[in-house]
């Protein structure tokens, strides 16, 4: 199915004695490209991030973000600094001896030293961790994928609808082309009588003229290429792989034959009907620059 590089999914689970939060989004990007957002102890965490995203997605700028909060009862270790609060009660006594002053040290007189007391986070279960984040990830790309698929979704239909405008110009451009060799024919065969009036027409001279002119004006290779690289456009659209890269060279096809079947047009009506198609095929450039 066809899947947008746009997307974004969050989930949000309690397991153990861990509130995880993860979140997934994505840009368009042309290869694949990973980022995260991780806590500071919990870096260990990117690779086994970006793996698992990349079993998910080929193409797109990645971007996920974990929080992870732990509530259990021995999360934040107090320690002392024992050295550090020996030289201090030290210095207390003897600044109290020297300026004759009370030495009434209680743990008041401890509170808010941030060099006495040392908070510690205790050391995580790695293993733990790894496997909570990446049950709460899984469930926030399921999210995320199911995202991209819907817009997919749209974006083949409109590929799909612009398809077909331009097949419908194509018809016009095919049915129209033989209708300017015979208007040629005419112009050519009025002008010849309004110079010779009513002296013979060479007839074999006028099909030279017109054969010449039917030539070069002849789009029925390109139109027929250029049917064929919608069909392809349209077959790769229905298929489950990344397609965008494919589309991309299909898209660049079906330019090129637009602009050689202009560049042939003799005619206002197919010349305006080739805008068109140009400009549908611009259009249809622009939203698979979306797709994976």
């Amino acid at each position: 199915m066809v899947a947008s590089m746009t997307g974004f999914g969050r989930d949000k689970q309690t397991i153990a004695d861990y509130d995880i939060t993860v979140e997934i989004k994505s840009v368009n990007h042309r290869y694949f490209e990973f980022s995260s957002r991780l806590p500071r102890a919990y870096q260990f965490l990117d690779e086994r991030l970006k793996s698992f995203c990349h079993e998910k997605v080929s193409r797109g700028k990645v971007e996920v973000s974990v929080i992870v909060e732990d509530h259990s009862e021995d999360a934040v270790e107090l320690q002392v600094n024992q050295q550090y609060a020996d030289a201090y009660i030290k210095a207390l006594h003897a600044l109290a001896e020297q300026y004759e002053l009370k030495d009434d040290i209680t743990l008041r007189s401890f509170v808010g030293n941030n060099d006495i007391f040392v908070a510690r986070r205790k050391e995580a279960d790695e293993q733990l961790i790894v496997d909570a984040v990446l049950t709460v990830a899984a469930a926030a790309v399921d999210k995320f994928v199911e995202m991209r698929r819907i817009e997919g979704g749209r974006l083949k239909n409109d590929v799909n609808e612009r398809c077909e405008k331009i097949l419908e110009r194509v018809s016009f451009v095919e049915e129209r082309s033989p209708q300017t060799v015979k208007e040629y024919r005419e112009r050519i065969e009025q002008k010849v009588r309004e110079l010779i009036g009513d002296v013979q027409v060479d007839e074999q001279r006028l099909l030279t003229e017109t054969a010449i002119f039917a030539d070069k004006i002849a789009v029925a290779e390109e139109t027929v290429r250029l049917r064929s690289h919608i069909r392809q456009l349209c077959t790769y659209l229905e298929g489950d792989e990344a397609i965008g890269r494919k589309l991309d060279f299909v898209v660049q096809e079906m330019n090129r034959e637009a602009n050689t079947i202009g560049s042939k047009a003799q005619d206002l009506e197919i010349a305006k009907a080739v805008v068109d198609i140009k400009s549908e095929i611009e259009k249809i450039r622009e939203q698979i620059q979306n797709i994976e």
